[in-house]
């Protein structure tokens, strides 16, 4: 009988990535490791899928996902400490005539369409990992399995790291394998390449660590976004 499943192996690397569970309009802040609606996120980019995704969702969001992050190391092989969160200081919505109409779209209103206290400018804050490197691997079908992996190298939309500002410096897709073991081999020799060793890992439920609980389980996307709860635990390393 043949798998039912096969096993994605996803590298995350680049200069910023922002990876937000519980973020508000004037705070935009992020975990230290992506979420399951970033990583889903990314996927329905690949595949150019924009809508609410309700049945392609409730499939993927019950199938296996692990986090690991690797950290950068100096000449003798010691780890770096890990950069502290950067946070971008942001102006939105100034500089623009009210009186134009096309220009007025660009003003932040309230819910119901008028103008904010203190007019329409208003301060952001937001926050971004810095050289970071995940493992990330995904449990995916297998009716899916080779759909996934040509989209992944041929995206119809661009792809990024949580953030359209957060562009990766390494190819996003490091293949498929038939299970874990072989795919955390793989993950472990481009980290071995690139001087990199494996600092903390993320694994859904509870287990022997740090327990977590976050609200980053998407169960609908598009303009109605819908999200539940799931339990991972943080294991450190070294």
């Amino acid at each position: 009988m043949s798998k039912s499943t096969q096993y994605m192996l996803l590298w995350l690397e680049g200069p910023l990535q922002a990876w937000g569970h519980d973020s508000k309009f004037g705070v935009r802040d992020t975990l230290n490791f992506p979420t399951r609606s970033g990583i889903l996120g990314l996927l329905c980019c690949a595949r150019g899928a924009g809508g609410p995704e309700i049945e392609w969702l409730a499939q993927m969001n019950n199938l296996s996902m692990e986090v690991r992050a690797y950290a950068r190391t100096d000449g003798k092989g010691q780890p770096y400490l890990r950069e502290p969160a950067l946070c971008d200081f942001q102006m939105v919505g100034s500089g623009y005539d009210d009186s134009d109409p096309w220009q007025s779209l660009l003003i932040p209103k309230t819910s119901d369409g008028k103008k904010a206290v203190g007019g329409g400018t208003k301060m952001t804050y937001r926050y971004y990992l810095q050289d970071s490197a995940f493992a990330v691997v995904l449990e995916v079908p297998q009716t899916q399995a080779e759909s996934l992996s040509d989209v992944l190298q041929n995206p119809v939309w661009d792809l990024y790291l949580g953030r359209k500002s957060c562009v990766p410096t390494e190819l996003i897709y490091q293949g498929l394998f038939e299970d874990t073991d072989a795919a955390w081999q793989q993950a472990k020799t481009l980290a071995d390449k690139k001087q990199r060793l494996l600092s903390y890992a993320v694994i859904e439920g509870e287990a022997d660590g740090d327990i977590i609980t976050l609200n980053d389980v998407p169960v609908q996307f598009g303009q109605h976004k819908r999200y539940r709860d799931r339990r991972v635990t943080l294991l450190e390393f070294g």
